[in-house]
Parts: C-alpha cells; structure tokens; sequence
C-alpha cells in the first residue's frame, strides 16, 4: 500500500497518510477548487486501508480552515473511520485547533456528535 505525503497550498492542505508509520494527517487550510479530484485519492486510500487497518489508528485534524464542500468530504472520511470501529479497530480522531478559534472546536463537536468515534480535542497556540 502506497503512502500519501501532498504538500499544502494556500488552498489545500498537507495530508500524510502512512499506514507503517501510523501517520494519518491533514493539515492547514482546505478550500480547493475541485474538493472532489482533490480528495479523490485520499478516500480511495482510506477504502483500500479499511481492508486491513492497524489494530490502533489515530487520525490528526489539524485544519486552520475549511470550506463548506471540504466539510462534506471530512465527514465521508470520518464515516469510513467508523466502519473501521465497527470492525472491531481502535480509532481515535486527535482534533486541533488554535485556541482562538471557537468555530474550529464546534466543527469538531458537531462531527463528534454525528460518528460513534472518540474525539481528543487539542488547544495550539501559535
């Protein structure tokens, strides 16, 4: 299984996802022009990571920023998590977010509230 290591842009952000490493990350900011070809590769990974996940999985957000159709895509990849619990895989979403951003910590809570995943909130300061 490839890795998936893309660099940020002011409009995209940097995701890892490294299964041998336990890395599992998207970062910075997420409004991409096509949210559907961006993401499209990172679902696909998820779906084929699914077939034989680590026994512990720990996802980092650590967005500063997203808009309305990256949020639909967050909460496909957080559905595909959660059918990994559902198979009996530990998951824990680490979810970051700077201080002063309430907005942030909300987005979270409301993601908490629709999947039956464990949410660890963590405060930034920058």
């Amino acid at each position: 299984m490839n890795n998936i290591n893309i660099k940020g842009t002011d409009d995209t952000p940097s995701v890892i996802l490294d299964k041998d490493k336990g890395l599992f990350e998207i970062s910075g900011r997420s409004l991409p022009e096509d949210v559907n070809m961006f993401y499209e590769q990172i679902l696909d990974w998820i779906d084929e990571y699914a077939k034989s996940p680590n026994d512990r999985t720990e996802f980092n957000f650590k967005l500063e920023y997203f808009n309305t159709a990256s949020s639909k895509v967050i909460l496909d990849i957080l559905l595909k998590f959660e059918e990994i619990v559902e198979n009996g895989k530990e998951v824990v979403i680490k979810w970051h977010y700077h201080e002063d951003e309430e907005d942030m910590l909300e987005a979270g809570e409301e993601y908490a509230d629709i999947v039956e995943i464990p949410f660890d909130y963590v405060v930034y300061n920058q």
